[in-house]
């Protein structure tokens, strides 16, 4: 099982900004993953946000947060980020982080279903 680990949430006004933080356990990142943030809103599914394959540094956004939001990671710290800018309301959500061992294929990486391993979850709150 992939251990992963969310921080970094809050609220923020429009047009702000915020840098999420997911670190995952020592020895399934670096064996190489799927990772990345899924967000949800209440009464909805989980939306792909934002994944990286962490061999390939290849990168996945949903449609909604291109141009805003990039995705990143550290391989010393075990840790991938996501850096928000240009916050609306309609990034209000929770968001959480997920894993996946491995390589999934690029009509996979922004499914929930294809992801065993997720954080708690960090609530971001954008205010009009």
């Amino acid at each position: 099982q992939i251990q992963v680990v969310e921080s970094g949430g809050g609220s923020v006004e429009t047009g702000g900004s915020l840098t999420l933080s997911c670190r995952a356990s020592t020895y399934t990142y670096h064996n190489g993953m799927t990772m990345g943030w899924f967000r949800q809103v209440p009464g909805k599914g989980r939306e792909g946000v934002a994944i990286i394959v962490t061999r390939t540094d290849s990168t996945y956004y949903a449609d909604s947060v291109k141009g805003r939001f990039t995705i990143s990671r550290d391989n010393g710290e075990n840790t991938v980020y996501l850096q928000m800018n240009s916050l609306k309301p309609e990034d209000t959500a929770m968001y959480y982080c997920a894993a996946a061992l491995g390589r999934l294929g690029s009509q996979y990486v922004l499914h929930s279903m294809y992801y065993r391993d997720w954080g708690r979850g960090t609530q971001v709150t954008v205010s009009s």
